[in-house]
């Protein structure tokens, strides 16, 4: 189901939190919210998910609009906040057939949800442990299982591995990554851009609750005349300006039979590249392609790196 928000604004007193915000996010697209210390994401999040009301703009999931008193529109939508929120003196599964009942799943039902949803964030050995036994890193995959139980269309996670141990959360993105191969939307935010780059097909970039920038990773880079490097070692040394000639090349700068060449897309000009440098007779020894990443996007739009300060 598709979210469409709209011109969303939000004020606390003097400060604008959030300004003219508008995204899409379409059936079964996997979306990443990022933007330093700051820049409005929480909030834009919360009015998202109904919890907190726009001071203007449109929140829409499929036909429905989504306002702080529209359960049914609510009811598409799942939300994993920061904070952990489960019971610890309750079991895994008890957890889970908690807020299921609250979402109106009852019987038969519920109980194959809470077996899924547990196998999925691998916890089903744990069904019958009470949570405050479970590591931070274990909370926070029963956070996921209660945010995604009653099956929403879209699936909102804010900062869901902050803290927790490598084990824990290569454990919640694979299921994430399940999550979206089964056709749920996905809205991400996240500190750490490498999970950034795995999981979401598109990213906004949030920046004093104004969005800066908006798109694939390729199509930001391109946007901002980013280039692919090759990294060559070859066996004996060739003519720069052949290399400089080839297409997409925009620079090559060899010292003896190493160098790096800069290219608009290194993985589809890369043949016409070892072509060019077969034909002066020479061979490639190794090559590295370094492609620009969602960090350099994201530092040279804001100044800031990504983990500079909190969400």
């Amino acid at each position: 189901m598709t979210l469409v928000v709209s011109r969303l604004r939000r004020s606390f007193g003097d400060r604008v939190a959030v300004d003219d915000l508008s995204l899409r996010i379409d059936d079964g697209e996997r979306y990443g919210l990022l933007g330093p210390n700051g820049a409005g994401k929480t909030t834009a999040i919360s009015m998202i998910c109904g919890l907190l009301r726009p001071d203007a703009g449109r929140i829409m999931v499929g036909d429905r609009e989504v306002t702080t008193d529209a359960v049914e529109a609510r009811r598409e939508i799942g939300f994993v906040p920061q904070e952990i929120a489960v019971y610890g003196d309750l079991t895994a599964a008890e957890n889970l057939r908690l807020f299921g009942r609250l979402h109106g799943s009852r019987g038969a039902e519920l109980d194959r949800r809470v077996a899924e949803t547990l196998e999925l964030l691998g916890l089903a050995g744990r069904a019958h442990d009470r949570a405050e036994t479970f590591s931070g890193g274990m909370q926070r995959r029963l956070n996921i299982g209660i945010g995604l139980l009653h099956r929403p269309s879209l699936l909102v996670l804010d900062e869901p591995t902050v803290g927790v141990d490598p084990q824990s959360r290569n454990a919640i993105l694979d299921a994430v990554e399940r999550l979206a191969a089964d056709g749920m939307s996905l809205l991400y935010t996240t500190h750490y851009m490498e999970e950034a780059e795995r999981l979401c097909d598109r990213v906004g970039i949030l920046d004093e609750g104004v969005m800066i920038a908006e798109g694939s990773r390729r199509e930001l880079v391109a946007e901002l005349g980013q280039l692919d490097r090759l990294r060559l070692s070859l066996d004996r040394p060739v003519d720069e300006e052949v290399i400089r000639s080839a297409p997409g090349v925009a620079d090559a700068v060899f010292d003896g039979v190493n160098g790096e060449v800069s290219v608009d897309d290194a993985r589809h000009r890369l043949t016409a590249l070892l072509a060019a440098i077969a034909d002066q007779g020479a061979a490639v020894r190794s090559v590295e392609v370094i492609e620009p990443d969602l960090e350099a996007v994201f530092l040279h739009l804001t100044g800031r790196a990504l983990r500079d300060g909190g969400a």
